[in-house]
């Protein structure tokens, strides 16, 4: 148990120093800092591919929990018309967040992928042995594959953000300047065409996330 609480206890001062140095803005810095403490590009891009499986798990979660306040209040008989206005306004900007943080997390992939596959390919000049070379060329060129896939992928889930959350703003902004039943038919006009687009966001998040956990087992990190 002290062992493990040690190790605990190391994990969490290797993470609060990298995230100060991540503060500095300079990746080439982060990256040597991180290696310096046994950490490699590789080690990164698994962690990184992680929190962005898990940001689009948080995001998908979010959306299905905006599209419920939509629906709701498009089934708004009377009552306080400005408090349903903030519960939607809340809604929007917590899945706005949630985008936000999505994108994030797959430009901070993209990000340590590049130094990785750069780093990877200059060393391979370094080999002298032609049988070792040639291993890991085929497997640089398969992992570079694997990842094309799943940023790919990522990337079209997170396109599939950007309709919803403009239909919830226009409507958000709409019923901020409009709370009568005008605002409330708005709201019901545009019921189908936002659940269908989440429905489409949400089927796509769950390919990218699939996709996640298998480039993850691929390069032999935990899922």
């Amino acid at each position: 148990m002290a062992t493990y609480a040690r190790l605990v206890a190391r994990q969490n001062l290797v993470l609060l120093l990298l995230f100060v140095i991540g503060l500095a803005g300079c990746s080439s810095a982060y990256y040597r800092a991180a290696e310096s403490l046994g950490f490699h590009k590789r080690d990164i891009l698994v962690h990184r591919v992680e929190k962005a499986r898990d940001s689009q798990e948080e995001a998908k979660t979010q959306f299905k929990s905006a599209l419920e306040r939509f629906t709701a209040l498009t089934g708004f008989k009377g009552g306080n018309l400005e408090e349903k206005y903030q519960e939607l306004n809340s809604e929007f900007e917590r899945s706005q967040s949630k985008a936000d943080e999505v994108r994030k997390r797959i430009d901070d992939i993209e990000d340590v992928s590049e130094a990785l596959f750069d780093e990877w390919e200059n060393e391979l000049s370094q080999y002298q042995n032609p049988s070792l070379k040639r291993s890991s060329q085929q497997k640089l060129k398969a992992t570079r594959q694997r990842y094309d896939q799943l940023i790919a992928t990522m990337k079209r889930a997170e396109s599939k953000m950007d309709p919803v959350l403009l239909t919830f703003r226009d409507q958000v902004l709409f019923l901020k300047h409009n709370l009568n039943a005008q605002a409330i038919a708005s709201l019901r006009g545009e019921l189908d065409s936002l659940q269908t687009d989440i429905s489409a966001l949400i089927k796509s998040m769950e390919v990218s996330i699939r996709e996640a956990d298998e480039f993850i087992k691929s390069v032999g990190g935990p899922v």
